[in-house]
């Protein structure tokens, strides 16, 4: 229960694949015309870190198809290989990316590799986003050839120009070029096998940055440039950085763009109602008897709270809090947003939950279509159904037993729900404080906490079992959730906690 770090993957959305942010088209300088084939990727999802939008390049290739790496468009609610996005959009053919040239819609996308693949998306990282409508930009031509090392090379992007991530400064409106080389692929260090191209100064003193990623490494063809390849992620310090070298890839390019071989859209699960709080998640639930007038609740576990976590045998009480909660659509996109007025409670002792309200009520919530679920009054017994339910995606559980006593890192929980150990039922952590739902799809009847990682004996992230004689076992894999049914009875009028209840049962402050 103690990790809250997202999911590993092997990619990050916008950014180049970086520890230490690279710095501007590093030895470049601002472009003086635009070149009618590049633009700038702008996805709504997930929300820019920049005022412009900008998240990556891209290349026009045909009237309705933009090329940039596949990384780009893994920025969907659950990194589909292939779907239909919302929000997205490109802007082509200016200089800038606030203005000038053709803005399109971005209606489908197709990526050749993820993180997820055998070998993983390295010599593969493009991605093809189809383009609502036409646009009357030239497109670029793919080079004929992978060019060879000492080829000279031009590169283009917005990215960043300063390593601060928090300055607006940081972040050119203004298209940023440099001329440089295709380096041996032996410069750059974290090179894969094949697939690559190694692009940019030897000591990396002109090379692309950070949000240059699906920008171009551009060959000369004739008197025209053409695209020899797209920003993948760095090297080693000090180094050129990786491009997916595209002329490998024409077949696939072409039977998408051509319509002779396109690949089916990914089955989407339903995350609908789903928050994503920066490495755990969480829901929207309302208590029985709750008003539509009272202000929401947000369930997610008690590891999860900003700031110092419940000490054992402790609870946390009515804090301030101040988060951003986006409630998901079936597909995962935002359906309605609020924020976090208070904590209302936090333990991480008999159970591990988390309580906030938030600045919206159950009607106005209602108003924008978001799911809120209600919160059960009863515990999960052995046997049990479960959907849990998780930031992009869903997965089918059973309540394998109800263990009396857990324990992990000096913290003690009561009546544990243990999950079947199955392939659909894996979690893992970045899913902490996931709903975990009834057979009516609508009831939250527990949160998702923690799994046992290495088998270790009761320590951080190795919960054990303890037997009513003290004895204790640890299964490396196990999975556990968390009952919610005490909740109900510690909320009074409004939904205001009262855990001075009769039957309140909740560990106190």
């Amino acid at each position: 229960m103690r990790s809250t770090t997202l999911l590993a993957v092997a990619v990050v959305a916008a950014p180049l694949l970086s520890a230490t942010p690279a710095l501007a088209i590093t030895g470049g300088t601002e472009s003086t015309r635009p070149y009618s084939f590049a633009g700038s990727f702008q996805p709504a999802y997930p929300r820019p870190s920049r005022a412009d939008g900008h998240g990556c390049g891209v290349e026009v290739l045909a009237p309705q198809w933009v090329l940039t790496a596949g990384h780009c468009a893994g920025t969907n609610p659950t990194s589909a290989r292939n779907g239909v996005p919302r929000g997205w959009k490109v802007r082509v053919g200016s200089l800038d990316t606030t203005s000038g040239g053709e803005v399109a819609e971005v209606d489908h996308y197709y990526r050749l590799a993820t993180s997820q693949d055998e070998g993983g998306f390295w010599g593969k990282d493009i991605a093809l986003l189809h383009l609502r409508t036409p646009v009357a930009a030239k497109p670029v031509r793919i080079a004929s050839t992978t060019p060879a090392d000492g080829t000279p090379a031009r590169i283009l992007g917005w990215g960043m120009t300063c390593a601060d991530t928090n300055d607006p400064e940081c972040f050119p409106t203004r298209l940023h070029e440099a001329d440089t080389v295709v380096q041996p692929i032996s410069t750059c260090t974290a090179a894969a096998p094949v697939g690559e191209l190694c692009v940019g100064g030897h000591d990396g003193e002109v090379a692309a940055a950070n949000m240059d990623s699906g920008g171009p490494a551009l060959v000369r063809d004739g008197t025209e440039w053409a695209l020899a390849g797209v920003v993948s992620g760095p090297s080693g310090e000090g180094e050129p950085v990786l491009y997916t070298d595209v002329t490998r890839h024409v077949g696939w390019i072409d039977g998408i763009v051509s319509g002779t071989d396109v690949p089916p859209d990914d089955v989407i699960p339903d995350v609908e109602g789903s928050v994503a709080l920066g490495g755990c998640v969480g829901s929207v639930v309302r208590p029985p008897g709750a008003a539509p007038r009272d202000e929401a609740l947000l369930l997610t576990n008690g590891h999860c709270v900003d700031g110092d976590r419940p000490a054992p045998g402790s609870a946390l009480v009515d804090r301030p809090a101040d988060r951003e909660v986006t409630i998901a659509d079936p597909r995962g996109y935002a359906q309605a947003t609020a924020r976090t007025k208070r904590l209302v409670y936090a333990t991480m002792t008999g159970t591990d939950i988390a309580l906030y309200r938030l600045d919206k009520t159950y009607a106005q919530l209602a108003a924008q279509g978001a799911k809120v679920f209600r919160l059960t009054s009863g515990p999960v017994r052995a046997g049990d159904p479960l959907t849990l339910l998780s930031a992009g995606s869903r997965s089918a559980c059973t309540a394998e037993a109800v263990v009396g006593h857990l324990r992990e890192g000096g913290y003690e929980l009561d009546d544990s729900i243990r999950y079947t150990t199955s392939a659909d039922c894996a979690p893992s952590h970045g899913r902490s404080g996931s709903p975990l739902l009834a057979a009516d799809g609508t009831t939250v009847v527990g949160v998702h906490n923690t799994h046992n990682v290495a088998g270790g004996m009761c320590t951080d992230d190795n919960p054990c079992e303890v037997a009513p004689d003290g004895t204790t076992t640890a299964v490396q894999g196990r999975a556990y959730g968390q009952q919610v049914h005490q909740i109900a009875a510690c909320l009074g009028h409004g939904s205001r906690l009262a855990l001075d209840r009769p039957r309140c049962a909740l560990t106190k402050p």
